[in-house]
């Protein structure tokens, strides 16, 4: 046998990881705004404030908008998730263990960016929220919110993104809005292979299992821009091999470091949505 098999191992290994995170790790990532190979334990991301037209007499200076600049800072935190994968057992089981476990650490490393950008969004402001009444997700919910986005001037260019729970995309789907060709065309219908996001009211829709519930059945979703949010990334998904002679068996250990923070007020609203059992 080549000597040289183990390092091929660990290259199909790292590459299957890194696929399967970018493939179902993550499913807000590529929702927020994103730094890359940050240096350092800190990130900070430029907030800019509005800006104001005026006019000018002949000749005269050109009116400067002085515009409102602020840093967001955000630390930057490890997160590791790792497993033996033992040399032998890989012999007597009849699925692929070095794809369980590569699956098994892009799931759980995707769980946490999610995880960080969503308490990111917990920290908009309380102004920023419709209130649960005691229903679930409805029509003149999903309006209050859009009221709130656009009195606040939260740009309506295609780079708007709600986070749902399963229970509120089933209640939605109920939406004539929603769901039906007659409101929507049979192009943005959400009963497509995979129901995974639609496109509607300029906003892209995603369900996701993540979202905080209280101990009221009282589920939070998020309405946001994708400005709103910034998700520093130091380290993206790296995976280390080790052998480990003594336990016949490698070590897998995935990691990496990131960090999230809330960048504009108002570019989030939270719905939320009583899911207390009938």
């Amino acid at each position: 046998m080549s000597t040289t098999i183990d390092q091929a191992f660990v290259k199909q290994f790292e590459r299957e990881v890194h696929e399967a995170y970018q493939r179902m790790g993550s499913k807000l990532r590529h929702t927020v705004r994103v730094v890359n190979q940050v240096n350092g334990s800190v990130a900070v991301f430029q907030k800019v404030g509005k800006g104001t037209a005026a006019t000018k007499a002949t000749h005269a200076m050109v009116p400067v908008m002085n515009l409102d600049h602020s840093a967001l800072e955000v630390a930057l935190q490890d997160y590791y998730a790792g497993d033996w994968v033992d040399h032998l057992d890989e012999l007597k089981v009849n699925i692929d263990e070095r794809q369980v476990i590569a699956n098994a650490g892009a799931y759980a490393l995707g769980r946490k960016s999610d995880e960080l950008i969503i308490d990111a969004l917990t920290t908009a402001p309380a102004g920023q929220e419709i209130a649960d009444a005691n229903t679930g997700m409805t029509l003149a919910k999903i309006m209050d919110a859009l009221s709130l986005l656009g009195d606040a001037d939260v740009p309506d260019d295609g780079q708007r993104y709600a986070a749902v729970g399963w229970k509120q995309w089933s209640e939605m789907l109920s939406l004539p809005e929603f769901a039906s060709a007659d409101f929507v065309g049979p192009e943005n219908l959400p009963f497509q292979a995979q129901m995974q996001a639609k496109f509607w009211l300029g906003t892209y829709w995603v369900p996701h299992s993540g979202l905080p519930v209280d101990g009221n059945d009282i589920r939070s979703c998020f309405w946001y821009h994708k400005s709103a949010i910034g998700h520093a990334i130091g380290s993206d998904v790296v995976t280390d091999i080790t052998w480990h002679g003594d336990r016949a068996a490698h070590f897998v250990s995935n990691m990496m470091s990131q960090g999230a923070v809330l960048i504009e007020d108002t570019g989030v609203v939270e719905i939320k949505c009583d899911e207390t059992p009938d």
